[in-house]
């Protein structure tokens, strides 16, 4: 994420037609009650998002003019409103506080106790909370009770999920403020996976993708704005972004480089035993994995090599499939074909279904490495078809 909100609309990268459809709305009062902004991590929905409250709560208002005379919303960014509706631009601070501070409580209060940020009185922003990272029952209920309230300083009262992952009770308790939400309240719901939501929450919300950027804009981009990185790093970072401009330019290369190596050594053991219908040696992996078992460390560790094992098979299939142009780790080319000569499609099938349960057991809290001891070995196993 940038360093700073942006100041305004017309700094926002990428999406210009969707931006200015929304715009369009808040300036004719037309913004649809509940609206999922959809697109991949790093696309900048959080950041929209709050662009967005800004423009509705703003007490100056100010409006830019198309060239047929339509009005598109803005927003100061110095009234009290958007001054505090931007505080909350640092997400993961005023998460990291909001647990400490319930860490702080009794245990019994602790249990009860549901993560949620509130820099202005009528905008509340709900955070998948830890350690599950889902949105929760008692969250939603917040939302609730909440929006059957006047707003107190604002012309609306603002909800923003900043997540799409919820339980089950919490998602079907939502449905409850979507089907007739209050005339003075929006709801917006960010998905990195829209198919994440419940198909009755989906009908209820306007949905906004966000697009990818082209690989080249990213380029001009970090060239621009991170003068620091190499030519030659910024062309895979550029790859690696996957379009989305915010995470191309907070991209940690070296972290994930790193994790990287681990990824490769897990599908390079697998696939060597797969297709040698060998015993498989897997003392160096347990080692390695032994490393992800505690704390938020380990949990941003895992989180880390799962995104770089599904970008090394993503580009394992485009290699397979006859596009090698089209590979985001393209400094690793030589060693991902040496790869995909050893597997088949039903192997990386079988990959991506391990990876799937991997996910699972972390938001069932299991043993990070010993979930990933059985995504490995069960990989090892002699490759089908």
């Amino acid at each position: 994420m940038p360093d700073a909100l942006p100041a305004g609309f017309n700094e926002f990268l990428g999406n210009t037609g969707a931006v200015e459809q929304l715009r369009t709305a808040i300036a004719a009062g037309r913004l649809p009650h509940s609206i999922i902004l959809a697109g991949p991590n790093g696309a900048g929905k959080y950041t929209l998002a709050l662009m967005l409250a800004m423009a509705v709560e703003c007490e100056r208002q100010p409006r830019d003019l198309w060239s047929n005379g339509q009005a598109l919303a803005g927003f100061c960014g110095v009234c009290s409103n958007c001054t505090r509706i931007a505080s909350a631009y640092d997400l993961a601070g005023l998460v990291d506080a909001a647990v400490a501070s319930r860490e702080d409580l009794r245990e019994t209060d602790k249990k009860e106790t549901r993560v949620l940020i509130q820099q202005h009185p009528d905008v509340l922003i709900i955070p998948p909370d830890p350690p599950q990272l889902l949105i929760k029952l008692g969250q939603v209920r917040t939302v609730i009770q909440r929006a059957q309230r006047h707003p107190s300083e604002a012309p609306r009262r603002i909800f923003i999920f900043t997540a799409a992952s919820f339980m089950k009770e919490a998602a079907n308790s939502l449905l409850k403020v979507l089907e007739e939400p209050p005339p003075t309240v929006h709801i917006i719901i960010l998905a990195e996976n829209v198919g994440e939501l419940l198909p009755t929450i989906r009908s209820r919300c306007a949905t906004v993708r966000l697009g990818a950027l082209p690989v080249e804009e990213l380029e001009m981009l970090l060239a621009d704005r991170r003068p620091d990185v190499l030519p030659q790093h910024r062309a895979l970072i550029a790859r690696l972004a996957q379009g989305a401009a915010g995470r191309a330019l907070g991209f940690d290369l070296a972290a994930y480089t790193a994790a990287r190596a681990d990824a490769m050594l897990m599908l390079r053991n697998a696939a060597e035993s797969a297709s040698s219908h060998g015993d498989p040696e897997h003392t160096g992996l347990f080692k390695m994995t032994e490393t992800y078992r505690a704390g938020a460390e380990g949990q941003q560790k895992t989180t880390a090599l799962l995104r770089g094992i599904t970008l090394l098979l993503e580009d394992l299939l485009l290699l397979m499939a006859g596009t090698p142009e089209l590979i985001r780790n393209i400094d690793l080319r030589p060693e991902l074909e040496r790869l995909a000569g050893m597997v088949n499609f039903a192997w990386i099938e079988q990959a991506s279904r391990g990876l799937d349960q991997v996910y699972s057991g972390m938001r069932r809290n299991l043993l990070r490495n010993l979930s990933l001891d059985a995504f490995a070995t069960g990989l090892a196993q002699p490759m089908r078809g």
